[in-house]
């Protein structure tokens, strides 16, 4: 039997019948990652201009990016930005998954659902309502400021991932723990934590990436000695054509994917 005829799943679809399934799926990635392909060579480029393919190759942008104080202060904002999402996000949403996942009553499904509300509403009109939240505080072009919304956004992908790794998790253990005389909070500490531990992480590098690489609600709340990096990146593109931009997201690509490949590297040897 050719592997176009064998199964492909245990429905007894062969792989033949699934060629169209795998097509898209290549089609889909390489529309996904062919601009990434194109940004990294043209990072490495000696020209001032971007340009495809490059003609000389160089390392000048990557060291006019380190070399320009205002570029590692940007990058300095958005890791400590990021850093601080994380520790604020990932708690509060793994409370809250713990808390609607043990929730009988409908206000546990209408609470997971408003906390979803910042992935729902286009970002653009939560970047507005904070914006004008933050003239009243006084919260504008602060780092402080700048954590807190971000949080809000990160906080209903930690609640996602947390939550999917719950029903995935055997309530029975928890709940014999409980018989024996723990209390809720030490059950979720002794027996709960350390089986979700690989997901609390993911959760945790998501919610540093989603601050991290986040510009529109940067564009409006960031600024001055506290200005990120994405929001630096978008205001140096519409100003002039730098090809340090490049240089700087192929730094951000790399990064955000060892990130995600260590993440995942560890929590597969976890499982096995």
């Amino acid at each position: 039997m050719s592997w176009l005829d064998r199964p492909a799943s245990e429905t007894q679809i062969t792989h033949r019948n699934r060629l169209w399934l795998y097509a898209l799926g290549i089609l889909t990635l390489a529309f996904l990652v062919l601009p990434t392909l194109i940004v990294v060579p043209m990072s490495f480029s000696d020209s001032q201009y971007l340009e495809f393919p490059p003609r000389r190759w160089s390392l000048r942008w990557y060291e006019a990016y380190f070399a320009s104080a205002s570029w590692m202060d940007a990058t300095a904002t958005s890791l400590k930005a990021g850093i601080l999402t994380a520790l604020i996000a990932t708690p509060l949403g793994t409370a809250a998954a713990y808390g609607f996942f043990h929730s009988r009553f409908w206000f546990g499904t209408l609470g997971f659902w408003l906390l979803m509300t910042p992935i729902i509403v286009p970002v653009i009109l939560v970047g507005i309502a904070i914006f004008y939240a933050y003239v009243q505080l006084k919260l504008v072009n602060s780092l402080i400021g700048i954590v807190l919304a971000h949080a809000v956004l990160a906080i209903p992908i930690v609640l996602v991932i947390v939550t999917s790794a719950l029903k995935s998790f055997d309530a029975n253990q928890e709940r014999a723990a409980q018989s024996l005389g723990a209390s809720r909070a030490r059950a979720f500490f002794l027996v709960v934590m350390p089986q979700i531990r690989f997901p609390l992480v993911t959760a945790a590098i998501f919610a540093f990436l989603t601050s991290f690489d986040e510009v529109v609600v940067a564009i409006f709340i960031s600024g001055g000695p506290n200005s990120t990096l994405t929001r630096n990146m978008f205001a140096s593109l519409r100003d002039q054509i730098d090809p340090t931009i490049a240089a700087i997201s192929s730094i951000m690509i790399a990064a955000t994917t060892v990130l995600i490949l260590l993440t995942q590297l560890r929590g597969g040897g976890q499982q096995r």
